[in-house]
Order: C-alpha cells, then structure tokens, then sequence
C-alpha cells in the first residue's frame, strides 16, 4: 500500500512539471462534529467556509451532514447529503451557483504505537453523486439555468501523531498528517476537466486536543487540481475544529 502511494505522489508530480499551472492563495475554515444517538448510530456534520485567491472575499460555502452506522469499533458507515454555494464568473458576471450532492463513504480506523506515541490512522473511501448548477447570464445577472450529473470517487488517509509518548492520548499537542485523492468516473467531460484524476490534497497540521470531545488544528494544505488545459495549485491555510459529543 505504501508503495502505490508513493507512487501515485510520483506520478502527480510528473503531471505538475508537464502542465501549465496557476498558483492561487486561499485560506479554509471548518468544524467537523459528531453526536452520538446510541450504540450504532450517531449524527455527522461538517460546514466550511473557503476564500477566493488572496483571501479577498468568500468564494463557497459547504454545509454536509449525515448519519453515521457503526459497523464495529474500527469501521463506520454514512449515508449524507451536502449543499455547496460556489461564487462563480461567467462574461464578467459574477454569481452563487449551487451544488447538490448525495454521499456514502465508508471509514476504517487504525490504531497503534510509533516510538512510545499512541497514533491513529483513518482510511476513508467516498462516493458522491453530484448535482451540479449550471450558470447562464440573463439580464446581466449570472442565475442558475440547470444542473448537470457527474460521479465522483475520493480517497482520504490521515495520521494523528501525539508529541508527547502516551498510551492514551486525550490531552495535549498533536501533529496531523493527511491526503486525499478525487476521481471522476463519470459524465467529466460535461463539468469537470474531462479526465479521470480530478484533484490531490496534501495536508499537514499542528493542532491541541483540549479533551476526549475536542480538537483545534491548524495547517497547510496544497490541492493541485488538474484542469482541461490550466492545472491549478492552491496554497490553503487551514483552521479546524473537531467536535465529538
């Protein structure tokens, strides 16, 4: 496993050196929660809020919840929806397109210890049917004419590391580590880049757990999204809240 991606990062990175690519600055803001409702059930959700380049105004919104099923102590399953309102420019217009999307991932969870450290990693495997607005300018305001169908896969690992050597770590400083892959596997060639590979997200972070219920981190993370013929990689500054309850 470690092997293929190492060699998928590779392979992305030859892309990167082959492609004409924009270099944008954003900054991310997101609170990921969950509450329990009994033993096997529980609520997710998760908002972000994201900037335009150069942090100059909010370019979209995204708002997912879901209803978690947990399968075992290591696996859960969801089922969500998630609404995103995206700023959008069309002829010099601008205007808030929305997407609908209609989700299901399946997460299993790791744990074991690196030199004395009680560390977590998390696989994760998502599905997302997309409803996506399609923009038209009338009567010089850009309003939403349609939407278009489109299928997305995503893959995401991420690795909590405690600095300090602890068996259970429910207190204290923590460094983040994280990456994830989107694939287009269906109707790309309408809203997307017309390719299989969509997009890669690298992320590290440093963050505190306050308590058992609560983490803040803060990080960097670079998403090189490939585009028809301008790939784009965006350098986000990232703040996160984890809520559990």
């Amino acid at each position: 496993m470690k092997k293929i991606f190492l060699s998928l990062l590779l392979l992305l990175n030859l892309c990167a050196l082959t492609a004409q690519t924009r270099k944008d600055f954003t900054g991310w803001g997101a609170v990921f929660a969950s509450y329990k409702l009994n033993d096997k059930l529980s609520i997710h959700f998760d908002a972000q809020l994201r900037s335009s380049d150069e942090w100059e105004k909010f370019q979209s919104v995204l708002l997912r919840p879901g209803l978690n099923y947990n399968i075992n102590s290591k696996s859960i399953a969801t089922v969500g929806y998630a609404y995103i309102d995206t700023q959008r420019s069309k002829d010099g217009i601008a205007g808030w397109i929305p997407e609908h999307r209609i989700w299901q991932q399946y997460i299993y969870k790791q744990g074991f210890n690196l030199d004395g450290r009680n560390t977590s990693l998390q696989h994760r495997l998502r599905l997302e049917e997309r409803f996506v607005g399609m923009g038209v300018v009338e009567n010089n305001q850009l309003i939403r004419d349609d939407f278009e169908f489109a299928l997305r896969l995503r893959y995401f690992a991420r690795m909590i590391m405690p600095l300090q050597k602890t068996d259970n770590f429910t207190k204290g400083a923590f460094v983040a580590f994280q990456d994830e892959l989107l694939f287009n596997i269906q109707n790309n060639d309408k809203i997307t880049n017309g390719k299989v590979f969509d997009q890669n997200r690298a992320y590290v972070a440093l963050g505190w757990r306050f308590s058992s219920k609560f983490d803040l981190e803060a990080g960097y993370m670079n998403q090189y999204v490939v585009g028809r013929s301008l790939d784009v990689s965006n350098s986000i500054i990232q703040l996160a809240g984890y809520v559990r309850m």
